[in-house]
């Protein structure tokens, strides 16, 4: 039987195209980021068995438009973007691909550190601008120095064992960790405003929730180190945009290196353009060959397990509390 699998956005690699249509899968990509109005018409017309969600938001219109729809993967972890209860209240699992971009994620926010520390976003610009500002740019050194970690997932703990050839202090503010990972240089912190006082960099590394959206705002810059920076590859929302460009612009905090946004993409005429010390990408840090085949695989095997019933790790099933009651 042909089942249809619908992608909010374009085709998945090679590896996860050819694992559909051994599965017999008919796999309809859309428009990336195609308005709302586009896509729950599209999602009417063809009625998918399944969707795996890139970009843009899956909202309860959309998931009541297919009769047929009995599963929804995130091509990814970060899930704010479904309708999570609105896909339980109709029995319908939605998943993530636990872990499979997490060494992407981890180095491109070592990156991000590394492009602030040492202003090479800037300079590259000025360079092609026809200046050598060899005797006024001034970086600072990473090693010796203090990364605050803001959630220790996958992502986080993968970032932390990058850092250590540079005999870093990791400290780790996560309130639903558990148990401390072996790791070079780990520190608990339970206090979140000394972890924010103590750290010459912090990277974001929590999945986006009704408690945490725009945890840093003014009194969080405020409670930070001066020269210190802010890396974010986790959710845009976690960071109010206006303050932090007022930390920015008034020299408060050392610089940002930024992968995500609110909204996104920003607008062309947002101030966050104007800030020698923000470093910006379009939300590109699980793009890379090896993690787009890793998710995409992973996308639609859960799909293909939930068809036919079988175990998927419940840790990947994000609305499963919402399915048990």
């Amino acid at each position: 039987m042909t089942r249809t699998l619908l992608i909010t956005g374009p085709e998945l690699s090679r590896d996860a195209m050819n694992l559909a249509s051994a599965h017999d899968i008919r796999v309809v990509p859309t428009t990336p980021y195609a308005p709302a109005h586009e896509l729950l018409a599209i999602i009417k017309a063809e009625q998918p068995d399944a969707i795996i969600v890139r970009q843009g938001q899956l909202t309860r219109e959309m998931i009541e438009a297919s009769s047929r729809l009995a599963a929804i993967a995130k091509h990814g972890v970060g899930y704010d973007t479904i309708d999570i209860k609105a896909a339980a209240e109709r029995g319908i699992p939605v998943t993530i691909a636990l872990g499979a971009n997490a060494q992407s994620v981890a180095e491109h926010a070592f990156a991000l550190i590394f492009s602030v520390a040492r202003q090479t976003a800037l300079l590259d610009a000025r360079m092609r601008d026809g200046h050598w500002d060899k005797a006024t740019a001034n970086g600072v050194e990473l090693f010796g120095k203090t990364l605050g970690l803001v959630g220790l997932g996958a992502i986080g703990s993968i970032l932390a064992g990058l850092v250590a050839p540079l005999r870093m202090r990791v400290k780790v503010f996560d309130p639903y960790l558990k148990d401390l990972p072996a790791l070079p240089g780990l520190e608990r912190e339970e206090d979140f405003e000394r972890l924010l006082a103590d750290s010459d960099i912090i990277s974001l590394h929590c999945p986006l929730t009704d408690n945490n959206r725009r945890l840093f705002g003014a009194a969080q810059f405020a409670q930070m180190r001066s020269g210190s920076i802010l890396i974010n590859t986790a959710r845009g929302e976690l960071i109010d945009t206006s303050a932090l460009v007022k930390a920015l612009s008034e020299g408060q905090i050392g610089g940002a290196g930024l992968d995500t946004f609110s909204p996104e993409p920003p607008n062309v005429d947002s101030p966050l353009w104007g800030l020698p010390t923000l470093v910006a990408t379009p939300h590109v840090g699980a793009n890379t060959t090896e993690s787009r085949e890793r998710v995409g695989a992973v996308a639609v095997q859960q799909i293909i397990d939930l068809w036919s019933r079988k175990a998927v790790d419940p840790r990947a099933i994000v609305n499963r509390h919402l399915l048990d009651n």
